[in-house]
């Protein structure tokens, strides 16, 4: 859960904007949550985000 939520985050500014390279920044600046983090937390009902 929480891999997936971090996942999320972190690609977040790779979602319109594609790369191919394994090789980029895991710490971002520009990272957001999206609509999938929201509804990633929202099916599980844990108190995730207590964590975050």
């Amino acid at each position: 859960m929480l891999g997936a939520i971090i996942g999320d985050i972190v690609g977040s500014v790779y979602e319109f904007n594609n790369i191919k390279t394994k090789d980029f920044p895991f710490k971002n600046e520009k990272c957001f949550f999206t609509d999938d983090t929201v509804m990633t937390i929202a099916e599980d009902g844990s108190p995730v985000l207590t964590v975050l």
